[in-house]
């Protein structure tokens, strides 16, 4: 227990220092890993994955804490299926990023994030 302690001292005194475009950095790290976790046994479909992880990558997700990017994630997949499941349609069969495609991707990732940042 007490070595435990000592590395979190440690870190704590260490991460003080950083500037804040490392710090930005190791957030967005943190919650790209979260993003990543998948369950055992249930894996996520790829047009699936191609929505998570573009918000992951394009900082939409940066002002959610990470104990929320699980609930972002789901609601999001919820989404997915229900309202937006002609995006999901277009990512299989185009398989790739056009600018329509992209602009129904903002559009459904900035509606879930509105959404998760309104719960409190």
């Amino acid at each position: 227990m007490l070595a435990t302690y000592r590395e979190m001292s440690a870190f704590a005194q260490f991460a003080s220092d950083l500037d804040e475009s490392t710090k930005k950095v190791l957030a967005r790290g943190e919650r790209m890993v979260e993003i990543l976790k998948q369950g055992v046994n249930s894996p996520i479909p790829f047009e699936k994955q191609v929505v998570l992880i573009y918000a992951g990558v394009n900082g939409y997700l940066d002002d959610l804490k990470v104990s929320q990017i699980k609930l972002f994630e789901v609601a999001l997949y919820e989404k997915l299926e229900t309202v937006s499941a002609g995006l999901l349609e277009k990512i299989v069969t185009k398989k790739e990023l056009t600018e329509e495609i992209e602009a129904e991707i903002k559009q459904v990732i900035e509606q879930t994030v509105d959404e998760i940042r309104s719960m409190k």
